[in-house]
């Protein structure tokens, strides 16, 4: 007997969902992991349509889901896979608008309930912007329900015509695998410290894909002003993307005080090293990198843009995003002020406990499938 009949209530047939997911960025493939755990162990059947890399890193078959390879594609073929795959779910459930769009094309004509959970936003401009509005108005009123990671996608869905949405805070997961054992943090720290090159001098991390919007410039022109500092802090930034080129020439030209050190599986294993996580996006929903940083009691400096401040509260410094003298003032003031980095370790640990955990987030989640689905409770 199966783990999810196993836990069916009263001998009634398990809830059968199907979990869309596109390319996938790290927090929501991680959240489509979490739900798969979560739902499996309640006694739901879940299939997670996913392309094979996103299997390969996250493993959805581990934890009990039914993995069926779809690439993040709305050819025809694609489509005629994620059809069969839904073609006996009592409720679907995609990520991301473009897992959106696939689901509900792939569910026309049926009556199967579809949620789709809103992670983040397109970062587009000119024709292409008009393009994504289109296509958040097509996904919005095609959902039953409009998860929102934050209050501002939320309020963004129901501009575009969703019927029903709601705020659903998704939580930050629990490591996968362990950090490297080590009795002593600092020795750990100082060896992490070692290897990125910020021995004798402070050290500054920001973590995210090398793309416009994540704000890299505004970063790099704030830290011409950290190279008046003895000893100057170092800036790493972990992630890679299509901004590496020029992101690289400049700071060899210009000098500054920063490194790259591309994509690093272990980034939420360096950020415990950090005096300063640096957040200097231009829009940003759920952050990883400031759940993370306020985890690991490490202050954090972001912008004040999106669902930041719902997320982090006073627990950070936020300044204005584009405003380089900002960031760069506060990042100063923070190295110079030990005692407002304590203060801001303090609230960050505070807040973090305010968060949802990952039991918390697969039981709303449950709650409205069991919703949509007229069934009792499965928790």
């Amino acid at each position: 007997m199966s783990l999810a009949s196993s836990h069916s209530p009263h001998g009634r047939s398990p809830l059968r969902t199907v979990q869309v997911l596109g390319g996938g960025s790290a927090g929501s493939s991680a959240h489509v992991r979490t739900l798969a755990s979560g739902l499996v162990a309640r006694g739901v059947r879940v299939t997670v349509c996913a392309p094979l890399e996103a299997e390969r890193i996250y493993d959805f078959s581990g934890v009990g889901g039914l993995h069926v390879p779809v690439p993040r594609s709305t050819d025809p073929a694609a489509l005629a896979a994620l059809r069969i795959a839904c073609g006996e779910a009592d409720l679907v459930h995609a990520h991301g608008l473009h897992a959106g769009l696939r689901a509900a094309l792939a569910l026309s004509g049926r009556p199967t309930p579809l949620v789709v959970t809103w992670h983040t936003r397109a970062y587009v401009e000119g024709a292409r912007a008009a393009l994504v509005h289109l296509l958040e108005r097509r996904v919005a009123r095609a959902a039953s329900v409009v998860l929102g990671t934050s209050s501002d996608l939320v309020d963004r869905a129901r501009r575009r015509g969703a019927r029903d949405a709601r705020l659903a805070a998704v939580a930050l997961p629990a490591p996968r695998t362990p950090a490297e054992h080590d009795d002593d943090p600092e020795r750990l720290h100082s060896k992490t410290r070692a290897e990125l090159g910020a021995t004798d001098r402070p050290l500054l991390i920001a973590v995210g894909s090398l793309d416009r919007h994540r704000g890299y410039d505004v970063l790099l022109d704030a830290s011409r002003a950290w190279r008046r500092l003895d000893p100057a802090p170092l800036v790493v930034i972990a992630g890679e993307g299509p901004l590496r080129t020029v992101l690289q020439r400049r700071i060899e030209d210009e000098a500054l005080p920063v490194r790259l050190i591309g994509r690093r599986e272990d980034a939420r294993e360096l950020l415990p090293a950090a005096d300063l996580a640096l957040l200097p996006s231009s829009w940003e929903s759920r952050s990883v990198l400031a759940q993370e940083a306020l985890h690991a009691r490490v202050p954090l400096v972001a912008t004040d843009v999106g669902g930041i401040r719902e997320l982090v509260g006073d627990a950070a410094e936020l300044v204005r995003y584009g405003d380089a003298k900002a960031l760069a003032t506060a990042v100063v003031r923070l190295l110079e002020d030990p005692e407002r980095r304590r203060l801001l370790r303090e609230k960050g640990t505070a807040q973090a406990a305010t968060w949802p955990t990952e039991d918390e987030t697969v039981a709303q989640v449950l709650s409205v499938y069991d919703e949509l689905t007229q069934v009792l409770p499965y928790v």
